[in-house]
Order: structure tokens, then C-alpha cells, then sequence
């Protein structure tokens, strides 16, 4: 009797712990977005120096990934030239890795080969003209996944196309994200998710929860009525991306151009779309919303009706 007596109470103080944590919340200017950390913790000491290292090491990786850092790494690569290995870091490597993945997935309809179109469109937005065709043609010319070249072994990452240029804005945040997450659970801070704009990560449930509560918005139009447009999940141990043109646009000429390009035409999106993925990481979530607003909602379901673990709610 003793026994089973000892291992009760064992139970209940580890149950008391567990919701004896409070809830912390942190926030960082990272990325040209707002970085949010909502994690539980048994002390404001443990979740200021968890946080805090979370925040760190996402501001590392922007020196990684940022393709307006001219010296970024990613940039670096960029100017390497075709056919020149390039040696990369282990966190550069493995996003451009997970990206081509993503890439052959969706049949390009995510490239982060993109970068010349991203910077003709950030052109278009400023003085609000459309790219001249002879240069939206020589741009959609340097636009292909399938001329990055891995190596492994190496570790060195290859562009097989002159004048390309990468664009890793569509799936940073969500790698990011989940990078910061991981750091948390360095430091023993498993019930916590990190927020990057429209990307969530997300651990284990709060104390005594089954699941965070997270809020999708399911309007593409903004209403007087807009905040009661939204859909609440219950969530854990996965990744959910959000992506749209609700805010993020332009208008030329009467025609309201989305912020997200087609790598296939090389033109912004003019249909109204916005979508959520939920996905096992925001790595791939984040990938996937872009690429399912590109797709369209026949499309996209059907090809996320293929993939374990991923789901997709357009809106309507």
C-alpha cells in the first residue's frame, strides 16, 4: 500500500509543478516583424534568460537569411556565380535544403529562385508601374529551383543559372520560429510557442490545457464586424502560417496586385485569396500558405489531401 501511496503523491507534486508555472510573454523587433513568445516557466529569471536566448539566436539567423543585409550570408552566396561552390553554414544549408524540398512538393509553386521578381516588385510598389516585360523576362529567366545544386558531403550549396538571385522571405519566419522554439526547450521551456507575424510554432499545451487556442482569420475582406471573423483551433506540437493580401498590397491602374508573386508568371496575385496551413513544423507551414495562395483553393487541396499531417482552411 505504501507504495502505491509514494507513487500518488509523486503524481500530484509533479501536477502541482506543472501548474504551479506562470505564463510569460516577450516580444522583439526581428525579421521587419514583431517576434511574440508566450511561454510557461517556474520563474520570471528562467523565462527572461530563455526568452532572451531565443531572441538572440533568431537575430543570428537574420544575418543568415536576409537578402537586404548585403553581407548576409545568404547574399554572399548569391554573388558567389554560377557554377561556384559555396561553403554554407549548417543553418543556411539545411533552409535551403527544406526550401527545394518544398519547392519539388509543390511543383515551384514555392521558389525561393525568386529574388529577381522580388525586387522588381518592390520597384513596382514604389513607383507603382508595372516591370517593363524585357526585364520581367530576364528575371523569370534566372527563376528556377531546380538550378540549386546540394552537396551534403561538402556542405556547399551551388547556383547553376548566371544573375540568380534567392528569396528566403517566404519561409524564414516560419524556420526562424521554430528554431526559437527549439532553443526554449534547451532550456527546459517545453509549454511555449513563438509567433512571427502570420507564422506560429508551437510546444507542448499550457498547464492543465489540452492544446493552445489559436485564432485564424477566415475573411479575405476587412468588415466593421472583422474580429468576430475568426476561427479558433486548438493547437500543439505543430506549425500554422497564414498568408494573404487582406493587408499586404498594391493598386496599379484600378488592378490590386497581391504581395505574393506566381514564380510562374513572374506577375503578383490579382485574385483575392488567403489561406492557413496547419503543418507538423512552421517551417513547412509557412512555405505552404504562400504556395497554396499561388496554387488556388482547387489546387491546393488537392495536394495537401496528399501530405500526412498538413491541413489547409482557405478562406472564403
Amino acid at each position: 500500500m505504501s507504495r502505491i501511496i509514494l507513487g500518488s503523491l509523486v503524481l500530484l507534486a509533479f501536477a502541482l509543478s506543472a501548474h504551479a508555472q506562470q505564463r510569460y510573454d516577450f516580444s522583439a523587433p526581428l525579421m521587419a516583424t514583431t517576434f511574440r513568445i508566450s511561454l510557461h516557466a517556474d520563474s520570471k529569471e528562467q523565462a527572461e534568460a530563455a526568452a532572451d536566448a531565443a531572441f538572440k539566436h533568431i537575430a543570428y539567423l537574420n544575418t543568415d537569411f536576409s537578402d537586404y543585409e548585403p553581407n548576409s550570408e545568404l547574399m554572399q552566396l548569391c554573388k558567389t556565380g554560377p557554377n561556384k561552390p559555396f561553403k554554407a553554414s549548417p543553418a543556411l544549408f539545411d533552409l535551403i535544403s527544406r526550401s527545394l524540398d518544398l519547392a519539388r512538393l509543390t511543383d515551384g509553386a514555392f521558389d525561393i529562385t525568386c529574388g529577381n521578381l522580388t525586387q522588381l516588385w518592390r520597384r513596382t510598389k514604389r513607383v507603382k508601374k508595372l516591370p517593363p516585360t524585357d526585364r520581367l523576362a530576364k528575371a523569370l529567366a534566372a527563376t528556377d529551383w531546380r538550378a540549386v545544386q546540394l552537396d551534403a558531403k561538402a556542405h556547399t550549396i551551388t547556383l547553376l543559372k548566371p544573375g540568380m538571385l534567392l528569396d528566403l522571405g517566404g519561409i524564414a519566419k516560419g524556420y526562424a520560429a521554430d528554431e526559437g522554439l527549439r532553443i526554449l526547450r534547451e532550456h527546459g521551456l517545453t509549454r511555449a510557442l513563438v509567433m512571427a507575424g502570420g507564422d506560429i510554432a508551437i510546444g507542448d499545451s499550457p498547464p492543465g490545457e489540452d492544446a493552445w487556442e489559436i485564432k485564424l482569420r477566415t475573411f479575405t475582406k476587412p468588415t466593421p464586424d472583422a474580429e468576430e471573423q475568426m476561427e479558433t483551433v486548438r493547437l500543439k506540437h505543430c506549425g500554422v502560417s497564414t498568408s494573404g493580401d487582406l493587408y499586404q498590397f498594391t493598386e496599379i491602374e484600378g488592378v490590386r496586385y497581391s504581395h505574393i508573386l506566381s514564380p510562374k508568371t513572374g506577375l503578383a496575385l490579382t485574385t483575392r485569396i488567403a489561406c492557413s496551413v496547419i503543418a507538423p513544423d512552421c517551417t513547412t507551414s509557412d512555405a505552404l500558405a504562400t504556395a497554396m495562395c499561388v496554387l488556388g483553393k482547387e489546387r491546393g487541396e488537392k495536394l495537401v489531401s496528399q501530405m500526412m499531417g498538413v491541413t489547409v482552411r482557405f478562406a472564403p
